[in-house]
């Protein structure tokens, strides 16, 4: 279990980060590549970008950044810096400028779990060669198993991000912590994460939280492991239903027909409102119908793909799919 101790000062310094975070969705990514999951959601996703690495020239540098970052078990902090949450550019350049001492520490840990990866050597020296062809490498790979998914990855932490205003506006920081995932709870002063894969106790002392919502976490939030870092706490996202290469295609099938249903002011202006998140009570409201015909409406709506709903106790709150998120905006 994980327990993350706060101060006063530390809840009013507690946000979530305004947008999905490149480089830890790069890292995580990695973590579920080699997997034989049979999660639907990402076997397409799986097969094209294996397929696409075995297409490409340095294979040994690949292969040193899949060592990096294991399926399982400890990753190096340094390669997932605080200032992503300013975009990846920034990441990248703290990574290139990674203190000797801290990738000496944090590749000293990783070889007492799995061995010294090949090549990590002029890593562990600080040589400035090796840090730049690792920044490159990890743009490489962005570049391949998330650019044509991205904003499928960003649309899922939109509408996660809808959810966590929702609820720090109706139940306060209790609100926002206690409903990460289920069996989270908030005690006063104390956040308990059951399910964690080592027994720790994180201090924030003053320095409050970052929460990163991720498409590509699993199912147990994560945090670095080095307690003088800013602390971050990593977790999962509703994944929206799939993860499809943004080809520009239109819907198909089964989703055209259901997207004919959409004919009509009425489910248009409840498909606008949902834009940043609204429940079904509140849609009526602002569009002066009923909660049956709103309720209705939402549904279709649903079942053409277009939006996902989530239930917290009495009500549910409505978000765009990346599809939805599409259609509204052309």
């Amino acid at each position: 279990m994980l327990k993350i101790h706060f101060s006063g000062e530390d809840i009013l310094r507690t946000r979530v980060a305004p947008a999905a975070d490149p480089v830890w969705e790069v890292v995580l990514s990695l973590h579920l590549l080699p997997g034989r999951s049979r999660d639907p959601l990402l076997a397409g996703w799986r097969r094209e970008v294996s397929r696409g690495l075995r297409r490409q020239e340095d294979v040994d540098a690949l292969r040193l950044l899949s060592a990096l970052s294991p399926p399982r078990g400890y990753f190096p902090d340094f390669l997932t810096p605080y200032e992503s949450v300013h975009g990846f550019e920034a990441a990248m350049e703290a990574l290139r400028r990674t203190p000797v001492a801290l990738l000496q520490r944090d590749l000293t840990l990783l070889a007492k779990s799995r061995g010294m990866p090949a090549g990590a050597a002029a890593l562990a020296r600080g040589e400035p060669d090796a840090l730049a062809h690792l920044a490159t490498t990890i743009g490489r790979y962005r570049e391949l198993a998330l650019g044509p998914y991205w904003s499928r990855v960003q649309s899922a932490v939109e509408a996660d991000r809808a959810r966590r205003a929702r609820a720090m506006l109706d139940g306060g920081i209790e609100g926002l912590l206690s409903t990460l995932l289920p069996g989270v709870r908030w005690e006063p002063g104390v956040l308990e994460i059951p399910g964690y894969p080592s027994t720790r106790e994180l201090h924030l002392q003053g320095r409050g939280l970052l929460l990163v919502p991720s498409f590509f976490c699993a199912n147990t939030p994560v945090a670095l492991v080095d307690p003088k870092l800013p602390p971050v706490l990593v977790y999962p996202v509703d994944r929206l239903g799939g993860l499809t290469a943004d080809d520009g295609a239109g819907p198909g099938g089964a989703g055209r027909t259901a997207l004919a249903a959409l004919l009509g002011r009425n489910r248009a202006a409840v498909l606008a409102a949902s834009d940043d998140g609204c429940t079904t009570g509140e849609l009526a409201r602002r569009l002066s119908i009923s909660p049956a015909a709103a309720s209705q409406h939402t549904t279709v709506l649903r079942n053409a793909g277009l939006l996902v709903s989530h239930r917290d106790r009495n009500t549910v709150l409505h978000t765009l799919t990346p599809l939805g998120r599409d259609v509204l905006n052309h």
